[in-house]
C-alpha cells in the first residue's frame, strides 16, 4: 500500500456511516425514493464486505503467528 494511502477496511467503515447519515437525512426521506436497489442493500453490501476483510486480516494474522 502507497504512502498516505487509506486502507479498504477504513474506507467501508466511513462509507457505512455515510449511508446511515443519508438514510437518516430528512431531505432524503422526503424524497420517498424506493428504487428495486435500497440505500438498505447498500448497507448490507458492505457489512458483507467489512466481514470479508476482517476475515481476511485474521488470516493474515494467524498465518504469520504460525512462520
Amino acid at each position: 500500500m502507497g504512502e498516505g494511502e487509506v486502507k479498504l477496511v477504513d474506507l467501508v467503515s466511513v462509507t457505512q456511516y455515510l449511508i446511515s447519515k443519508i438514510a437518516q437525512h430528512p431531505d432524503f426521506i422526503k424524497l420517498e425514493y424506493y428504487p428495486d436497489l435500497t440505500v438498505g442493500d447498500a448497507q448490507t453490501a458492505l457489512s458483507y464486505l467489512q466481514s470479508e476483510l476482517e476475515a481476511n486480516q485474521q488470516s493474515a494474522a494467524v498465518a504469520k503467528v504460525s512462520d
